[in-house]
């Protein structure tokens, strides 16, 4: 008996201290960190990132590692900053020689594959905004770094010189704003860094909310749209946003040589007002007015895309990068990614720094969305329950690549628009009939 009772004691020991020791490797959720706990921790990060104009040892990355180094003494952080990142990204995705990223395009079935869980959608959600974007079956893989309200950048002094008072709100009047920048300025009306290739890209963004007004649009209604890139009739929708591109290549609106834009000479350029106009998200508000040979920061203007629905306009807000952790780094180079991951979000002020929409709920916004007054910023709802992949296998099928590096179908665009060769119509026709393709073939439901 007293043998047995010793077996139990024993065996009951033994339970214990395995139920501790799973307690001590479990990570803390994001939310559960505290900042200024744990000083002495001991680890290298290895991040992996695409922001390179921020390198340098005296680039605004370097200072805010030296920041948080104030803190956290013994915790290294070396940054590898890659300009092609978005293939990169996919290709070391499954490597353990990084301990953060800003994370690829993955289906998000395979988040927990590559990533670290951070919390709860249900209990993250209440202190950051969009994080929703790298969630999947409630739970979060990644923190945004910034957000962004998707509108256009505009040099206020251009505009000004070609008699343009009021900022545009259709593409008429945005076509019209265009043609007058080339009668009375010497700027370029509309720079569409064709060359940069992934720049092109940005036009995708403004298919949902600023084209439709509707939050359900990108991720629960494309999927499922029959003819999404039909004319609208009323200047709304994919078709009218598209059309803004085709049409100012097609009237000479754009740059002389669109094969040979430069991404970085265009920021100094698009300062000093040689560039008029330019279509990317707020993130590249700062570029532009910071860039090194600008000397006219205060031209530099951002506004809502133009196009109006019902008498109002709307502007997409939405996650830049989001910030992940390699679920196969040690438990000393996770947590040390966690403590630096939270005080990027919540100490540095990355966000407004970068002309961004905060990501925590108390952040401020920083003055460039002083042209966004009256106009609703809306972030794209979740996927319909079960859906959360559909968008992306619909993207691969059709290879249209929609809000997912499409920018070779949008070259497209500017190409056959300024060489004359094929109807817009046309053009939308083909993406239709690749959508309804995509739909059949994965036997998607088209209401």
């Amino acid at each position: 008996m007293k043998k047995l009772v010793s077996l139990i004691l024993a065996l009951c020991l033994a339970l214990s201290l395995v139920s501790f020791a799973s307690a001590e490797d479990e990570l803390p959720t994001l939310d559960k960190i505290v900042l200024g706990e744990n000083t002495d921790l001991a680890a290298k990060i290895h991040f992996t990132y695409h922001r390179t104009d921020l390198a340098g040892d005296d680039g605004k990355l370097a200072g805010y590692v030296k920041e948080f180094q104030k803190t956290y003494p013994n915790i290294e952080i070396e940054y590898e900053l890659i300009t092609d990142f978005a293939e990169n990204a996919l290709l070391r995705i499954g490597n353990n020689d990084w301990t953060m990223m800003g994370i690829p395009t993955v289906q998000k079935d395979e988040l927990s594959k590559y990533f670290v869980p951070l919390g709860t959608l249900e209990d993250l959600d209440k202190q950051y905004n969009f994080m929703s974007a790298w969630a999947y079956d409630g739970i979060c893989y990644g923190v945004p770094s910034t957000g962004n309200a998707n509108g256009l950048l505009y040099n206020k002094r251009i505009f000004a010189e070609a008699g343009v008072t009021e900022l545009p709100k259709t593409p008429d009047e945005f076509i019209a704003a265009l043609k007058a920048v080339k009668e009375k300025t010497n700027a370029i009306p509309l720079y569409t860094n064709y060359a940069a290739g992934w720049t092109m890209g940005a036009w995708d963004a403004y298919i949902g909310v600023a084209a439709t007004g509707k939050a359900t649009y990108m991720n629960q209604e494309l999927p499922h749209a029959k003819d999404p890139f039909a004319n609208q009739g009323n200047g709304t929708g994919a078709y009218a946003v598209y059309k803004i591109l085709y049409d100012a290549a097609a009237e000479g609106l754009i740059e002389e040589d669109y094969t040979t834009t430069d991404w970085e000479s265009c920021k100094p350029r698009f300062n000093n007002g040689e560039i008029a106009t330019m279509v990317l998200g707020s993130w590249a508000f700062t570029q532009m007015r910071d860039a090194e040979g600008g000397e006219h920061p205060e031209d530099v203007g951002y506004m809502a895309f133009p196009i109006t629905i019902d008498g109002k306009q709307y502007a997409p807000a939405g996650p830049d990068y989001c910030f992940g952790i390699n679920v196969q780094a040690s438990k000393e180079e996770k947590l040390a990614s966690l403590y630096y991951l939270k005080w990027l979000t919540e100490k540095s002020g990355f966000a407004y720094s970068e002309g961004g929409v905060p990501i925590a709920k108390d952040g401020e916004y920083p003055d460039l969305y002083a042209a966004f007054d009256g106009i609703d910023m809306v972030a794209d709802a979740d996927a319909l329950p079960g859906e959360a992949t559909l968008l992306s296998e619909l993207n691969q099928e059709s290879e249209l690549n929609i809000n997912n590096g499409g920018n070779v179908k949008v070259q497209q665009i500017v190409e056959h628009a300024f060489n004359h060769d094929k109807e817009f119509d046309d053009i939308m026709a083909e993406w239709n009939k690749a959508w309804s393709d995509a739909q059949e073939t994965l036997k998607v439901e088209v209401k």
